[in-house]
C-alpha cells in the first residue's frame, strides 16, 4: 500500500478554469486551522514535510502565496485569508453533499457518544443534533452534558465538546470555536437595584451570581474583578450547571456572566457594557483511531461545522455585540429560531367548563 506523500505524487498543479483540487484544500484548510504543520501532520497521520508540499503545491497552482513560514507556526497571508474562507465553504459544501447522499443510502448504523459541556449540550448541540439524527436514521446517538471533562481515550466518549485546551498528548484536537462571555442583568433586577454602571458600581452596590463548575473559568474571573470581595453579601447565588444559572439570572437573582448568544434563547436579558468580559475557546478531541469508524467520523465533521464562526458568529474569534448577532447571522431565518426549544411562547388562555361556577348561578 502506498503511504499518503506516495498516493498524492499524482497531484497536478490548477490549470486556471478547472476545479480546486479538495485534498490540496483540506490540507491547507487543517494547516491555515491549527498554525502549524507539525501539529497538522500529527492530526492529518501524515508527515510535516509531505503537507508543507502540498502547500507549495497549491501555491503554484495559484501562483501566489497563501503561508509563510515562521519559528512558532504559519500566518496566513491575505491571499491565504481569502482562500481559507473559500476552503471553509468547499468544508461546508462537502459536508451538505455527504448528508445528502447518505439520506438518500442511510447506511450508518450503531451508537456514537458524544460529550458536551452542560450549557453547549443543552441549548446548542441537542436542537442540532436533531438534524443529524434525521440524515442518519440508523445512529443512536448518546449524548453526555456535564461539566467534567470526558476521558476519550479510555472511551468515555467517541469524541468531546470542551472549553479547556486538551492536555493529553495522543489526543486528536481541534480548536473549533470561541465563546464569548459577558455579563448581563434582567429587567427584574434592575427594577430592585438599579441598573449597574461599571465594575466598581457592581463592586460595591450589587449582587452577582457565579457558576462554580469545571472549566468555566469562575474562580480566576472572581479573582480578577472582585479581588479582595467576600463572596457573603456580595454573590446571591452559586448553582454548577448552566441551566440553573441561566434562570437565575434571568428571575433576577444578581448579575451574571453568561455566553453572547443568550439573548437568542428569548429571556429579555440586558447585556452590560462594562469592559469586563472574556473568552473560552471551544476543544473537539477524540481518540486517533475515532476517524477509522465511518459514524464516528460523521459526528466529528458534522460537530466542526456546528461551530462554523463563520456561520455561526456567537463563535467566531472576534466579539460580536449581542445586539448585533442578528444582522451578522446571514442566514434568513429569525436567529430565536435556532434555540426555538427554549423561547418563550404565548400560552392559551384556559377557560373553565364552567364559568358561572363561582357566582353560584351554575346548573
Amino acid at each position: 500500500m502506498h503511504s499518503p506523500e506516495r498516493r498524492g505524487a499524482h497531484l497536478r498543479a490548477h490549470t486556471p478554469g478547472r476545479m480546486a483540487n479538495w485534498d490540496l484544500v483540506r490540507i491547507f484548510l487543517e494547516v491555515a486551522r491549527i498554525g502549524s504543520f507539525r501539529a497538522a501532520a500529527e492530526q492529518l497521520n501524515m508527515s510535516a514535510n509531505f503537507l508543507s508540499k502540498r502547500i507549495s503545491l497549491l501555491e503554484r497552482a495559484y501562483k501566489t502565496t497563501l503561508m509563510t513560514r515562521h519559528v512558532d507556526g504559519i500566518r496566513l497571508t491575505r491571499e491565504g485569508l481569502q482562500v481559507l474562507e473559500a476552503a471553509k465553504r468547499m468544508e461546508e459544501a462537502s459536508f451538505g453533499l455527504d448528508c445528502t447522499l447518505n439520506q438518500a443510502t442511510p447506511s450508518l448504523s450503531g451508537e456514537v457518544r458524544i460529550a458536551v459541556t452542560e450549557g453547549l449540550g443543552t441549548f446548542w448541540l441537542a436542537p442540532r443534533l436533531v438534524e443529524f439524527q434525521r440524515a442518519y436514521p440508523g445512529l443512536l446517538v448518546d449524548l453526555k452534558c456535564e461539566m467534567r471533562e470526558a476521558d476519550v481515550m479510555r472511551l468515555e466518549a467517541d469524541l468531546a465538546v470542551q472549553l479547556e485546551h486538551p492536555d493529553q498528548p495522543d489526543l486528536k484536537r481541534i480548536k473549533i470555536g470561541r465563546l464569548h462571555i459577558m455579563p448581563f442583568v434582567s429587567p427584574s433586577y434592575v427594577e430592585v437595584y438599579g441598573m449597574p454602571k461599571n465594575a466598581d458600581d457592581i463592586r460595591q452596590n450589587h449582587r452577582v451570581v457565579l457558576q462554580d463548575a469545571e472549566q468555566t473559568k469562575a474562580k480566576e474571573m472572581y479573582e480578577k474583578y472582585a479581588a479582595g470581595r467576600e463572596q457573603v453579601g456580595f454573590v446571591a447565588m452559586r448553582n454548577n450547571v448552566s441551566t440553573a444559572h441561566l434562570w437565575s439570572i434571568a428571575k433576577g437573582a444578581g448579575i451574571g456572566w453568561l455566553p453572547t448568544y443568550v439573548p437568542a434563547l428569548g429571556d429579555p436579558l440586558i447585556p452590560l457594557d462594562i469592559g469586563v468580559q472574556f473568552q473560552l475557546d471551544i476543544w473537539l478531541t477524540y481518540h486517533p483511531d475515532a476517524k477509522k469508524i465511518a459514524r464516528v467520523r460523521q459526528l466529528i465533521d458534522w460537530t466542526v461545522q456546528s461551530f462554523d464562526g463563520r456561520k455561526y458568529p456567537w463563535f467566531s474569534d472576534e466579539f460580536v455585540h449581542p445586539k448585533d448577532l442578528q444582522k451578522a447571522y446571514k442566514e434568513a431565518e429569525p436567529l430565536v429560531n435556532l434555540f426555538a426549544g427554549f423561547k418563550k411562547v404565548s400560552r392559551p388562555k384556559i377557560v373553565p367548563i364552567y364559568p358561572n361556577r363561582a357566582s353560584g348561578t351554575d346548573r
